[in-house]
């Protein structure tokens, strides 16, 4: 993985090692101490491959310096499946994530159901070229449009709570009738949450991610949603399709691991389930 040292990672982790489990498999899960290791985790796939596994299922940190090491463990007719970020390499078995786009796309639907046509919304962005992050914000923009209403800003927050409540200040001093916001991460969105409330304007807000502490914000009645990758299915679907890339059945190239569209209607039941997984 690109890391054991998040709650995400640990979604992963707690998939991939129920699939285990379920199917009688022995899992192995490695991550370096951080995202930015990348020669840690180059180093550690390096190790893990020399041990002879049956498959490999990798979360590339940096697709490009990771490559060069797939590809040689591929050419020797190791099973490698990618989750949570694609690369391009021969031999690949199947890349098993989320559609960013789509949930976007979910993302802007959710906005777009709470408020009028006409109403004015904003878009607050990962950092610039971002992949993820971007094709999130695009996805949103085409359902928001759709909707019939006004984008009136777009604006990167950095993926960083800090800088999304200092942009969402800016807009709001120009655009004091805004409506709604979707924001490509949670972080994000909770950053915007605390612009919003300091104004003590309402104003509907959307995130991405379905992180805990995401998931709490809805249910204190303050983010009015958000939507969740499933790390979980993406570790759990990755150790399922190794299994059948070794057996010899036929392994989709593109697995969609699907999205939660979370509200305070089921709010509730996936803070339990997170807080099952995390243990």
């Amino acid at each position: 993985l690109k890391t054991l040292s998040s709650p995400y990672w640990k979604y992963v982790e707690a998939g991939a090692k129920a699939a285990g489990k379920d199917l009688g498999v022995d899992v192995k899960v490695v991550g370096p101490s951080a995202e930015s290791e990348v020669i840690q985790q180059v180093n550690m796939l390096e190790d893990q491959i020399s041990q002879s596994p049956g498959a490999i299922v990798v979360a590339p940190s940096q697709p490009e310096t990771v490559v060069p090491v797939l590809e040689t463990a591929s050419q020797s007719d190791l099973p490698v499946l990618l989750i949570d970020s694609d690369a391009e390499f021969a031999g690949k078995t199947s890349f098993i994530g989320t559609e960013n786009h789509t949930a976007g796309i979910e993302g802007g639907k959710l906005l777009a159901s709470m408020l009028q046509k006409g109403d004015k919304v904003v878009l607050i962005s990962g950092a610039l070229g971002n992949p993820a992050t971007d094709a999130r914000i695009k996805g949103a923009k085409e359902a928001l449009e759709e909707a019939g209403l006004e984008v009136v800003a777009e604006q990167p927050g950095d993926s960083d709570k800090t800088k999304a409540m200092s942009v969402m200040e800016n807009i709001l001093q120009k655009n004091g009738d805004v409506k709604g916001v979707f924001a490509a991460n949670d972080d994000m969105a909770l950053g915007v949450l605390r612009a919003v409330e300091a104004k003590g304007a309402d104003i509907k807000v959307i995130g991405t991610d379905g992180t805990e502490e995401a998931v709490e914000s809805i249910l204190d009645g303050k983010l009015a949603g958000t939507i969740a990758q499933s790390p979980y299915n993406m570790g759990y679907q990755g150790v399922e399709n190794a299994l059948k890339a070794i057996n010899g059945e036929k392994v989709k190239e593109r697995i969609d691991s699907g999205i939660d569209i979370i509200t305070n209607e089921n709010a509730e039941e996936k803070l339990e389930f997170l807080k099952s997984i995390s243990k």
